[in-house]
């Protein structure tokens, strides 16, 4: 997935509701989780516009309440249903004091990873082993960019150490694996010289707290 911002993403096909008339909920999602949202979504049969913002937020997550606001101004000026697909993703706050001052909702937890995996199996993941470096699904595909890249590993392999000398093992939290993606996870660990746990999370989180977001909204509640 690009950096990029990249178009919505409907799920519905066409319509030919007004734009004041919208009837589905538009979901600002974080890069990272926005294919995977609007997979479920489809799957579903529920009327979501999924407008994903760059994933690389997460690595200057001080900025994503600044891209989330003015987007969901647009769409709530334009009369649409408008919910976030974030938690609280490393804001410290300042995503939940956009979705109050709006009046809009967000994915629960303190990152994606409590989405995916669920908070209680995740305190479990860091009190077994506290320095557990977790990747998901998109984590693993995009590793040699948003991670060895972005932190110029590629350029000064020596910082290893300084990035990742307090980490014991790696954590997959595997939604939809398969043989390539468990190479690539392989291929992570083997990078910064970790080992490497799969832990099979599957979608249901993210899907249980998509239905809640689409029911708490109105849109589509008689399939959510």
């Amino acid at each position: 997935m690009s950096s990029s911002r990249t178009a919505p993403t409907s799920t519905t096909g066409s319509s030919t509701s007004s734009p004041s008339e919208p009837a589905g909920l538009d979901l600002i999602a974080c890069g990272a989780l926005a294919q995977p949202a609007a997979e479920i979504a489809a799957r579903r049969g529920w009327p979501v516009t999924v407008h994903p913002l760059p994933p690389l937020l997460h690595n200057q997550p001080q900025l994503i309440a600044g891209e989330v606001r003015p987007l969901a101004e647009r769409l709530l000026a334009a009369g649409h249903r408008v919910a976030i697909g974030y938690a609280d993703c490393g804001t410290y706050g300042a995503l939940d004091a956009v979705c109050a001052e709006l009046g809009i909702e967000r994915l629960p937890g303190l990152h994606c990873y409590d989405v995916i995996a669920g908070p209680e199996r995740l305190a479990r993941l860091f009190e077994d082993q506290p320095g557990t470096y977790v990747l998901t699904d998109f984590l693993v595909r995009s590793f040699a960019r948003t991670v060895v890249r972005e932190l110029g590993l590629d350029r000064y392999p020596d910082l290893r150490g300084d990035y990742f000398g307090a980490y014991t093992r790696v954590v997959w939290l595997a939604e939809q694996p398969d043989d390539e993606l468990r190479r690539l996870a392989e291929d992570a660990a083997a990078t910064i010289g970790l080992p490497l746990t799969v832990v099979e999370a599957g979608q249901a989180g993210l899907e249980t707290a998509l239905a809640r977001l689409v029911l708490r909204s109105g849109a589509g509640s008689d399939r959510a």
